[in-house]
């Protein structure tokens, strides 16, 4: 692909972005990967699902990467009994001034982390879909909308699954990256040991390190920059190809909808920038093809019995669809 110098207002962005990863770095130690993908994904104004167990610092990544642009964090732990108005809000009649009075929900904030999505019922799970969907939240037949950036970080055990409502398709489909968080390596859990058990009383998670570099309106400007990006049709067309493999892909029952291209795309733009390139290349789609698709494939049963994983299924799809050369 041809090549350009990245503009005075990429270096700019380059500059901020790397100066957010660096802060959302100190609190949490040893995941550089799941680091730059969910700034991918606040990048390109898309959601994240988080899969991993628990302790491995997802509510820490989401503090830490609220603080570094000031904006405002909300956690809601999902259980069985959680209703609907207790992610969005409710109307209620105040005695006093005989009118009625709306309370906004824990939705309405920057970052909003919905632990353990899957604990929650169905009819609770579709409350978000409009608020990731619109950015808005409907109470009572009235729209209210968010104040923007707003993004979704939800999260879920991969292994404890007694208890849990799997996320329908519809819902799935809402996020733009399903990623996956690893145990750290010998080295950076050890450095993580140090660094929480260094003068600090208790376990509560501290991201007093973490600097305040950035307003939410930079957020902003920063995702308009990523949506201005240049993507040639070439590359634009190896995006959905990929997703449209999946549909006839064997042991895929059921392959990507056009939101895979779309979040492909969208996912490639960010990686470009904080990879320093003001311009999209086939190896960017390559390298979000996984956390921008796992999630919108299904595998037939007999893979799931043999063992087969989504991602082993993807990596081998993506060998045979040739990428542009030039």
């Amino acid at each position: 692909m041809n090549e350009a110098p990245v503009t005075d207002v990429g270096s700019q962005a380059l500059r901020a972005i790397g100066a957010i990863r660096a802060e959302v770095a100190k609190a949490l130690i040893g995941q550089r990967a799941v680091i730059d993908e969910v700034l991918i994904a606040l990048l390109a104004g898309g959601h994240v699902l988080i899969e991993g167990v628990p302790g491995l610092g997802k509510t820490l990544l989401v503090r830490a990467l609220a603080k570094t642009f000031d904006g405002r964090f909300a956690r809601i732990q999902f259980t069985p009994d959680l209703m609907p108005a207790d992610v969005t809000g409710h109307t209620l009649y105040d005695q006093a001034t005989r009118e009625f009075t709306t309370r906004k929900g824990p939705v309405f904030t920057n970052l909003l982390l919905a632990d353990e999505i899957n604990r929650a019922p169905a009819k609770t799970q579709a409350a978000l879909l409009e608020v990731m969907q619109e950015g808005q939240v409907t109470i009572e037949g009235t729209p209210h909308p968010l104040a923007p950036p707003f993004m979704v970080l939800a999260t879920q055990n991969p292994i404890e699954q007694e208890g849990t409502y799997a996320l329908p398709e519809a819902q799935l489909d809402r996020f733009l990256l399903k990623i996956h968080i690893e145990f750290s390596t010998q080295e950076d859990e050890h450095a993580m040991v140090r660094q929480v058990t260094t003068n600090q009383v208790g376990d509560r998670l501290n991201v007093e390190s973490v600097s305040t570099l950035v307003k939410p309106a930079a957020v902003l400007a920063l995702q308009r920059f990523v949506a201005s990006l240049t993507v040639d049709g070439r590359v634009s067309d190896y995006a959905v190809r990929i997703a449209r493999a999946t549909r006839a892909w064997p042991g895929i029952t059921a392959g990507a909808s056009p939101r895979g291209g779309i979040a492909l795309v969208r996912a490639a733009r960010a990686h470009a920038l904080i990879n320093g390139r003001d311009f999209v290349t086939p190896d960017d789609i390559k390298a979000l093809a996984l956390p921008a698709l796992r999630h919108r494939v299904t595998l037939a049963p007999e893979l799931e019995i043999e063992g087969q994983s989504t991602d082993a299924v993807l990596k081998a799809l993506l060998n045979k669809v040739e990428a542009p050369r030039s």
